[in-house]
């Protein structure tokens, strides 16, 4: 069995002076495949090839697959583009599509492709061969290496899942020995192991993992968790502690029932929990995270680690005022590994270390007694639950103390929008910026589309000045279901690659839209080196 290696710097063992070197994981992430296997997530072909570029490029993973074999038309479209860009790339041995005992359909038209690896589709359980396929072991054998010898005999590289392997190791050990037994010097480069229905621990994960280890020590084998029961990252740990060379990831966790294992999160799990390697770009995974989200409609958990939205956030006043004294409330997962900052959260559990905090972030300075008042408007807020940011900071203060901080230099003087059924919707709008007041007019798919091309228009053509791209919208309201229910509007925006995010509150959401929209425009001028950056 290999045991993990200790972390770098660890004195050795055998000598002192020596530095060992941390053992290296494979990872292989099956977002493009098995992570579209999620309840309502179909990605079209130029998402895959976004997707799977910005995995092998950027977050530098090692493999990717991206597809099952003959499933559809878009498939190949898909399979074909991502194959030519990678072959341009020097990737294409690093993009896997699975494929299966089909009498060589699969691999044709993974070969027709442009594919050069397959994740050819076993039965790694006695209860799968006979009941499924109802075929007896010997014949299974016998189908398996005929595929693996045509796959080879085309210059294809040949990885085997052994679907339902963990239940297989677990009722039926004398068939997986026996089709390993009978695979091993085959030309398979990789035996991928399933915890297909999730039913591993990491007490049985390492149980099963030391048995095959032990039996085979020269092959190589991936494992592949599932999150059934919510121990995907720690089965995946324990598999790598008892010698697994690779494992298997989805973004966000995306996957069939509960998901697979987080790409995210498992990598920050390898590198702090068992000081070993990979080749993971950490500070590329939330952008990756934020894009998988965006093109497959699955929200991300505001609470989901490293990529979460509020997972850098302290809410805590007594955190802040740890974090001030020689941050004594931070751990490993530091947010600039992750390309993120730490935030510290304004409400009524803020206390007066956090809102300190914030007004740093603006080079803000008040008094004690100053400071005391923003902390109680803050925390009578907060009781009202009304959602309080760093960017409503500056009018808190102003609306406190009665002072302008800092003076807007873009204000909304007027505006009508207008919807009509069979006519498109109109805006007219009336703003004024450094003290000049500006009139546009103009049509959009809905009013505040309307009203974003006027402003578009205003900045662009007659400024001459960058509009910022909105790069994500969603509202929100308080349950109950009224139709006076005030509408919380939240828009991401990018420029040059910064990111701000605003909100706007009202009953109205064109109108709640269009105060986040001005809110952004208001911040991109008093501080446009530094607002909203991620």
């Amino acid at each position: 069995m290999n045991a993990p290696m200790p972390a770098k710097g660890a004195p050795s063992t055998s000598s002192l002076t020596e530095t060992p070197t941390p053992r290296h994981i494979e990872i292989m992430d099956t977002t493009l495949r098995d992570g579209e296997q999620t309840s309502g997530v179909s990605f079209l072909p130029h998402e895959k090839l976004q997707i799977a570029r910005k995995l092998l490029r950027d977050v530098k993973v090692d493999r990717v697959e991206v597809a099952s074999a003959r499933v559809s038309e878009g498939e190949r479209e898909a399979v074909t583009g991502i194959c030519a860009w990678a072959a341009k790339k020097g990737f294409l041995k690093r993009v896997e599509v699975l494929g299966f005992i089909d009498r060589h359909v699969s691999i044709d038209w993974i070969y027709g492709c442009g594919g050069r690896v397959v994740n050819l589709l076993s039965k790694g359980s006695l209860r799968h061969c006979t009941l499924q396929l109802k075929k007896t072991p010997e014949e299974h054998l016998a189908d398996i290496r005929h595929e693996i010898d045509y796959a080879v005999s085309l210059g294809m590289d040949v990885n085997l899942y052994l679907e339902d392997w963990s239940n297989g190791i677990k009722d039926s050990p004398d068939y997986v020995a026996g089709l390993i037994d009978g695979l091993k010097d085959s030309g398979v480069k990789r035996f991928m192991l399933p915890d297909t229905l999730g039913v591993l621990n990491p007490f049985t994960t390492e149980a099963f993992f030391k048995t095959m280890r032990s039996r085979w020590p020269e092959l190589h084998f991936d494992f592949h968790a599932h999150n059934d029961y919510d121990l995907a990252v720690a089965n995946a740990a324990t598999a790598v502690r008892c010698g697994a060379q690779g494992l298997h990831t989805a973004v966000n966790g995306l996957g069939e029932r509960a998901g697979n294992a987080p790409l995210s999160s498992l990598v920050a799990v390898i590198h702090d929990q068992l000081q070993l390697t990979t080749s993971i770009d950490e500070s590329r995974l939330y952008e990756t995270s934020r894009l998988v989200e965006s093109y497959s409609g699955i929200v991300v958990p505001p609470g989901r680690p490293i990529v979460g939205e509020n997972v850098f956030t302290q809410v805590a006043g007594v955190h802040a005022d740890g974090d001030n004294k020689s941050a004594l409330y931070c751990n490993a997962l530091l947010p600039e590994r992750f390309g993120r900052v730490r935030e510290y959260a304004l409400g009524k559990n803020s206390g007066k270390a956090n809102i300190l905090k914030n007004l740093e972030a603006y080079g803000l300075e008040l008094s004690s007694d100053e400071a005391r008042q923003v902390t109680q408007r803050i925390i009578e807020l907060g009781d009202r639950k009304e959602v309080v940011t760093q960017d409503d900071l500056p009018y808190i203060v102003s609306d406190v103390l009665g002072y302008s901080t800092p003076q807007s230099r873009v204000k909304l003087l007027s505006y009508f929008a207008t919807t009509a059924y069979g006519l498109m919707p109109t805006a007219s709008l009336k703003v004024e910026i450094d003290g000049e007041t500006y009139e546009a007019h103009a049509t959009g798919g809905g009013q505040y589309d309307a009203f974003m091309h006027g402003l578009r228009d205003i900045y662009e053509h007659r400024l001459g000045r960058p509009f910022p791209t909105l790069s994500g919208y969603y509202v929100t309201i308080p349950p109950g279901g009224r139709t006076d229910a005030l509408v919380q509007a939240v828009i991401t925006w990018t420029l040059d690659g910064r990111t701000i995010r605003t909100r706007g509150l009202d009953a109205d959401q064109t109108h709640a839209a269009i105060k986040a929209t001005i809110k952004m425009l208001e911040l991109l001028e008093d501080q446009p080196a530094t607002i909203g950056q991620e």
